[in-house]
């Protein structure tokens, strides 16, 4: 077969890294490709506009930043439909498929991906091969580097302690989905992953005080529970207001429903109420105001209930 000649002019040359055509390439999404393609000749586009002019549906254009956004070549998708609100793929499928061969030519050619291998396999123990490959998906696909990527194991491995104690260590599984959390989050230096870290500590410090608020002892927080905590700790609260929160939950429901007392607190976030003296305040004011109504209209001021 005869090679390919391209016929383009020098105006209608696009100039692509070769790391991008192998992420391109291993992605194996046309219509990522194709939208890229249009992006780089654009700069940047209207994506109502874009979608007009490839002639496809919201839904394959949401498909496509997806993808796009699942293999690092765009920060963030253009916008947020409800289609691509969802999820991103599962990392098995987005994951590029590494042979033997590949992680052995890796492990050749980059004494950094080596290095991280051999520490991770310290503190983790011998690991299968599908597990060097997710390690080596982090690294490489994913571009966390070798430190950040140390920070990454050592995080889910104190995560994994906290949860069910010492002794307990994560799987490559529960390490990968971390890491694209934090490809997400853009952490790709030292420095973003330690202030995000830092972050995280002080969030979780103050779990422990919204257990007591919420009379459940001294036991570690569930996976599920700890999602209420950190939204908690996010919006600011004191764990003075969330026992608040929880005393009304309970006249209400008779029992801890973790839906509604956070539906409490979403609703004072809102308010901009987060200090106990600032929920009983808010608390008062409807009562002092209808005090205030019945006493200024005199005997017959409850007739106004009824105008």
């Amino acid at each position: 077969m005869s090679n390919y000649v391209l016929h383009l002019t020098q105006e209608e040359n696009i100039t692509l890294g070769a790391g991008i055509v192998r992420r391109l390439v291993e992605g194996r999404n046309g219509d990522a490709a194709l939208l890229y393609l249009c992006l780089a000749r654009r700069g940047s586009s209207d994506p109502d506009k874009l979608r007009a002019e490839l002639g496809w549906s919201e839904a394959q254009f949401a498909d496509a930043e997806r993808a796009l956004y699942a293999m690092g070549l765009i920060s963030a998708p253009a916008r947020q439909t409800p289609a691509a609100s969802a999820a991103p793929a599962p990392p098995e499928t987005a994951m590029p498929e590494y042979s033997r061969e590949d992680v052995m030519n890796k492990l050749e050619s980059d004494a950094s991906f080596a290095a991280v291998l051999t520490e991770v396999e310290r503190k983790l123990g011998r690991l299968s091969d599908p597990s060097v490959r997710k390690l080596l998906g982090l690294y490489d696909y994913l571009g966390l580097p070798a430190d950040v990527v140390m920070l990454l194991v050592n995080h889910c491995i104190e995560r994994k302690a906290e949860q069910f104690g010492a002794g307990r260590l994560p799987t490559m599984r529960e390490i990968e989905k971390e890491g694209y959390r934090w490809a997400e989050r853009e952490l790709f230096s030292a420095v973003t992953a330690d202030e995000y870290l830092r972050g995280e500590r002080e969030k979780r410090g103050r779990f422990p005080e919204y257990m007591a608020a919420l009379r459940l002892g001294n036991r570690g927080a569930a996976p599920s529970e700890e999602k209420y905590l950190g939204s908690w700790a996010e919006m600011g609260f004191p764990p003075e207001t969330v026992a608040i929160a929880y005393d009304k939950t309970m006249l209400k429901c008779h029992e801890l429903k973790w839906p509604y007392l956070n539906g409490i607190l979403k609703k004072w976030h809102e308010k901009g109420l987060h200090t106990p003296d600032e929920v009983n305040a808010e608390n008062a004011a409807p009562r002092k105001q209808n005090a205030a109504a019945k006493k200024g209209g005199g005997r017959n001021a409850w007739m106004k209930d009824y105008d």
